[in-house]
């Protein structure tokens, strides 16, 4: 496999730029310092990348050539390796430029269309300025039947954090900005994959809660994960009655008869296929040979039956 931007009959010609939400330059800078102190916060990674290695168990076929994009791509080579799907992965290639992981879809990826059987994406898209576009870089790097697995935070994610920093920045300045990033809809991941070309889209949602000391603890394990805030713009730096006030408040509205914190986490796993004749693909519509009621068991309504009164 040739590590060379996609091209071909199958790119996507540009168009309009997409938003600039996030700086490139801050999440390589995050990526950077949290390379060095992940393993003091891997859990949301190993979970992600257990979850992905759980996926390819249960599909009982070769995959060649992978790729791992993920933010850091350690957590699943790790969980691969002592999984019965071992056997059927061959070679994992991670693309060693941090700036690619800084930024997905920003940049051509480094791979040739239709060369690569599995690509893998752990908690990294949920950056991408352009997620549809990423998706679809992703989609042509694949050959045709090879499968995409990726898992990003969704919108449930760290939503006690964001309520009271907002509250927090609101009463002591006047006004607040955006202080956790905008993540997606769970519900649209199925939604994503098909805009960008995937065929069988599966989208899962995995929300669960992790408790902590305090707010700090929370702000630690995200800051060694590479998770802190990397909006666009100019970022007013929060002053020390801003974090006490912010801290207060989340003891007082999340807090534990024991004194510790509950933090949401959300994490949208997603899989799909790159299109294949030898795929599923539904029945037209109108080719029932059965009605459903009759394989229900059940009389079918109309709405045209009056009222039973």
């Amino acid at each position: 496999m040739s590590l060379s931007p996609s091209s071909g009959p199958d790119a996507v010609p540009p168009t309009t730029a997409p938003p600039r939400i996030f700086d490139a330059g801050r999440r390589e800078a995050r990526l950077a310092r949290s390379e060095r102190r992940l393993t003091q916060a891997d859990f949301l990674h190993v979970r992600a990348a257990e979850n992905a290695v759980g996926s390819l168990e249960a599909i009982l076929r070769d995959f060649p050539v992978a790729v791992d994009l993920s933010a850091h791509p350690g957590p699943f080579a790790r969980a691969l390796a002592s999984s019965e799907a071992a056997d059927r992965v061959g070679r994992i290639v991670a693309p060693t430029s941090r700036a690619e992981r800084a930024a997905p879809g920003r940049d051509a990826l480094p791979l040739e269309d239709g060369t690569t059987d599995l690509i893998v994406s752990l908690l990294n898209l949920h950056w991408a300025n352009d997620l549809p576009g990423a998706l679809a870089q992703i989609r042509r790097a694949l050959k045709p039947d090879g499968l995409f697995l990726g898992a990003l935070f969704g919108a449930g994610a760290l939503k006690e954090l964001r309520a009271v920093l907002t509250e927090a920045e609101l009463a002591e300045r006047g006004g607040a900005q955006a202080r956790v990033s905008p993540f997606a809809d769970g519900y649209d991941g199925a939604a994503l994959l098909q805009r960008a070309g995937f065929a069988l889209p599966v989208s899962d949602v995995d929300r669960f809660v992790v408790r902590y000391p305090d707010m700090f603890a929370l702000v630690r394990d995200l800051r060694a994960m590479g998770e802190t805030n990397v909006l666009h713009g100019p970022i007013r730096p929060l002053n020390r009655a801003i974090i006490s006030r912010a801290a207060h408040l989340y003891a007082e509205r999340y807090g534990d008869a024991d004194g510790r914190i509950s933090a949401t986490f959300e994490i949208i796993h997603l899989a799909g296929w790159k299109p294949h004749e030898s795929q599923q693909k539904p029945l037209p519509r109108g080719s029932a040979k059965v009605r459903l009621a009759d394989a229900l068991g059940v009389k079918e309504l109309t709405g045209e039956e009056g009222d039973p009164a």
